[in-house]
C-alpha cells in the first residue's frame, strides 16, 4: 500500500488516528438513484451488471467520483457465492433476489457445497482489479461480503422475509443443520473475503442486515461464534467492519464478534453506542437514509447531531445507518458529503 493510500483519512479513521475531517461513504452509493448508474444498469440485468467486470468497475468509479466521498465499495452483491455452493439464484423484476431452491430440510443443507476454490467468484477479483487500476490513488477500495446469518436466511427463506419463520424453524428444531449450514458459510465467506483483499481490495465491510429479528441470546448461541470466525480469519492489520442492523440491544455481541469499526444503523444513538461498544473501535453510521428525502436545511440538522455524537473523537467515519434509496435527489447526497466535510474539518 502506498503512504498516500495508508494515510488517507478513511483508513486513518478506521485506526483511529486523526483526520483533517471526518471521512464519509455511503452505502449503496452506487445504486437506482445516481443517473450515471441507470444509464449502465438499463442495458443489462442486474446479474449481468454484478458479473461484468468492466460495468462493475465503471458504476464503482463513477459513484465515487460523481459524489466526492472518501473510499468506493465495490460494485456486487451479497447473494452470488451462494450460486457456486449450489443455489439456484434469479433476481426477478419487482421481486428482488429469488432462490429457487432454498434450504428446508437436512438433506437440502447436506447438498450446500462449501466454497473451496473461491476462483469460482473470479468475476469479482477481475472487477476489484479493474477499480484499483482506475482509482485515484489515494482512494480505499472497500469490499464486503453477506454476514453468516444474513446468507443462511436467504438460502432457508429463499428471498425475503418479514419474520425469518423457516430460519428460526431450523435453529431451534436442527441445531446439527444449522450447525452444518453456517460453518460451510463462514468458511467460505473466510476465502472469498481473503480473495477480495489479496485483488486489491483496502478494507472489507460484512453486513449483517437481517440479524435484528433475533434475541441477544439467540445471537450469541446460533450467530455470534460464526461471524466470529470469518473475521478472526481474516488478514491482520486489514480494517474490518462489522455492520449489524436492526436491533441495538445486538451492539456489546456486535463488537465481541470482532471488527476494527463497528457499523451502527440510526435506530441508535451513535454516542451511546460507541461508549456500549467501547471507544476503543472506531463505530461508522449512522444518519436516518430516509432525511435524504428531507430539505437540506434538515439534512445539514441532522448530520450535525451525528457529527455531535462522535465528540471530535478520531474513529468516527460518517454513513446513512443502511443504504441510500432509489428515487432520492442525488443532489442531496452530494450536499451531505459536502457539509460533512466542511463540518467536519472544524470538530
Amino acid at each position: 500500500m502506498t503512504p498516500a493510500l495508508h494515510n488517507r483519512r478513511f483508513l486513518r479513521a478506521a485506526r483511529r488516528e486523526p483526520t483533517d475531517t471526518t471521512p464519509v461513504w455511503i452505502m449503496r452509493q452506487a445504486g437506482r438513484y445516481l443517473p450515471e448508474y441507470m444509464e449502465v444498469r438499463n442495458k443489462v440485468t442486474f446479474l449481468e451488471l454484478c458479473k461484468r467486470p468492466d460495468l462493475a468497475a465503471e458504476v464503482t468509479l463513477t459513484a465515487q467520483r460523481v459524489l466526492g466521498v472518501d473510499a468506493a465499495i465495490l460494485f456486487a452483491d451479497l447473494l452470488p457465492i451462494l450460486e457456486p455452493m449450489g443455489m439456484n439464484l434469479e433476481y426477478a423484476k419487482g421481486e428482488g433476489p429469488i432462490l429457487h431452491n432454498p434450504l428446508k430440510t437436512a438433506e437440502d443443507v447436506a447438498r450446500l457445497r462449501e466454497l473451496t476454490d473461491p476462483g469460482e467468484l473470479g468475476y469479482v477479483y477481475e472487477a476489484v482489479k479493474l477499480i484499483r487500476r482506475d482509482l485515484p490513488p489515494d482512494i480505499p477500495l472497500l469490499g464486503f461480503a453477506g454476514a453468516p446469518f444474513t446468507l443462511a436466511s436467504y438460502a432457508i427463506e429463499g428471498g425475503g422475509s418479514r419474520n425469518y419463520v423457516d430460519t428460526k424453524r431450523m435453529m431451534y428444531s436442527d441445531p446439527a443443520s444449522w450447525h452444518t449450514l453456517m460453518s460451510r458459510l463462514s468458511a467460505s465467506l473466510v476465502r472469498y473475503l481473503r480473495a477480495q483483499i489479496e485483488a486489491g481490495c483496502q478494507a472489507v465491510q460484512v453486513f449483517d442486515s437481517w440479524v435484528g429479528c433475533l434475541s441477544p441470546s439467540d445471537y450469541r448461541r446460533y450467530v455470534l461464534p460464526y461471524t466470529k470466525s470469518v473475521i478472526d480469519g481474516l488478514p491482520a492489520g486489514v480494517p474490518i467492519i462489522h455492520f449489524l442492523t436492526g436491533n441495538p440491544a445486538l451492539l456489546p455481541m456486535q463488537r465481541e464478534a470482532g471488527g476494527s469499526v463497528m457499523g451502527l444503523d440510526w435506530r441508535v444513538d451513535l454516542k451511546d453506542a460507541w461508549r456500549t461498544v467501547g471507544h476503543d473501535v472506531a463505530v461508522q453510521g449512522n444518519m436516518d437514509p430516509v432525511i435524504l428525502f428531507a430539505e437540506i436545511p434538515t439534512i445539514r440538522e441532522r448530520a450535525l447531531e451525528v457529527l455531535e455524537g462522535a465528540e471530535g473523537r478520531p474513529g468516527h467515519i460518517f454513513n446513512l445507518g443502511h443504504g441510500v434509496m432509489p428515487g432520492m435527489n442525488p443532489d442531496h447526497v452530494k450536499a451531505l458529503v459536502k457539509i460533512v466535510h466542511d463540518e467536519g474539518a472544524r470538530r
